[in-house]
């Protein structure tokens, strides 16, 4: 085996330590692209699902609105077939009053009051 040469040994130290810190520096760097990387994510997904949050609520107010409108729409045609009822009565009898239809028993107040009642409130909602 050869002898070492004195400066030959220091100058592979050297490479190698240069090396070393080279490699130090680039895992640093990877470190730190990574974690912007991950806080860029983090932010992200944060984000996302404050947007998800926010749609998912926008469409239980306009479900619980449309549900309140379908009820006092609901309500409208109750009233709505009431009346036609009454005025189908109403017809029937002066159109038959030939044929003695009576209609002593219906009573016209109420039926009135109710209808006029209800839709006049649903005019204001309106």
């Amino acid at each position: 085996m050869a002898p070492k040469n004195k400066e030959t040994g220091t100058r592979q130290a050297k490479s190698k330590s240069v090396r070393n810190m080279n490699l130090s520096n680039d895992a640093e760097s990877s470190e730190d692209d990574y974690r912007k990387k991950r806080d860029k994510n983090n932010q992200a997904v944060k984000k996302s699902r404050v947007k998800s949050r926010m749609r998912t609520q926008e469409t239980m107010e306009r479900v619980q609105k449309l549900k309140t409108e379908n009820d006092m729409l609901e309500e409208k045609i109750k009233i709505l077939s009431k009346e036609l009822g009454f005025l189908k009565d109403l017809f029937l009898a002066h159109a038959g009053s030939s044929q003695n239809v009576n209609i002593e028993g219906v009573d016209l107040e109420s039926l009135l009051s109710d209808t006029t009642s209800i839709i006049g409130s649903d005019h204001k909602n309106n």
